[in-house]
């Protein structure tokens, strides 16, 4: 009775220490996994971050190129509208809606 008493208390033993064996390793794998999932994570969020600031300045010189193009649109305006001739002032003699010379 008692060595089979003996018998049951090490086997016994033996679950208990193979199941605390198999938690130990089960755990190591999870944080494994975690490790490995955290820092697919972070790059993730890096290359999200990288895209993101390229965007940023592509739109920036995109903005810049704009303005470089109106503002030399406008200078070309300028030029143009210098040289262009006058209108003639209501015409027929009555500049500014009112008549000049004879009545």
């Amino acid at each position: 009775e008692r060595r089979e008493r003996k018998r049951k208390l090490s086997k016994e033993m033996a679950e208990k220490a193979t199941r605390e064996l198999e938690k130990m390793q089960l755990k190591e794998k999870a944080d494994i996994k975690y490790k490995e999932w955290l820092n697919k994570k972070r790059a993730e969020e890096a290359e999200k971050k990288k895209k993101e600031k390229e965007k940023e300045k592509e739109r920036e010189a995109e903005l810049q190129e704009k303005r470089t193009r109106s503002e030399k649109i406008f200078k070309e305006w300028l030029q143009n509208a210098r040289n262009k001739p006058q209108p003639a002032l209501n015409g027929y003699g009555f500049p500014h809606g009112k008549s000049t010379g004879l009545y």
